[in-house]
């Protein structure tokens, strides 16, 4: 879903006109309050499924270390940047607040892609071969 949003600001931005933009951040802005739990409900089954790891500590650890950051920089950067880019969009005001805005929610967009994308790649080290059990 991150990703999604990711990938179509970035081709609406460049390739759309203003009223697919404005679509895009309003698809988004409705979209987030989905994501929101969903990312909560990660964070706690990751918790549940390792309760004892030690943030920083070992393949879990970092995992774990990284968690809060993506959520801060979530709710914190990604949620009002979404919200504000939908209001401004949707009164036309492509302006510079707009693409200050947008480059903002972009590069913390990018930030939580990598820090996800890495989470994934320990989840893919720690995961046992299928035919381990054999």
């Amino acid at each position: 879903m991150i990703a999604s949003f990711f990938a179509s600001t970035l081709i609406s931005e460049l390739l759309a006109d203003k009223s697919t933009i404005s679509q895009v951040k309003q698809v988004i802005a409705y979209a987030v309050w989905f994501l929101i739990p969903l990312m909560a409900l990660t964070g706690i089954t990751g918790s549940k499924l390792a309760p004892n790891v030690k943030s920083g500590q070992g393949i879990l650890g970092k995992k774990k270390k990284r968690m809060p950051i993506v959520a801060l920089n979530g709710l914190l950067i990604l949620l009002p940047c979404a919200l504000y880019l939908n209001l401004l969009a949707s009164q036309a005001h492509f302006n510079q607040a707009f693409y200050i805005a947008q480059t903002i929610e972009l590069i913390a967009g990018s930030i939580n892609l990598t820090l996800m994308a890495a989470s994934i790649r320990d989840a893919i080290k720690i995961k046992p071969p299928v035919n381990a059990t054999r």
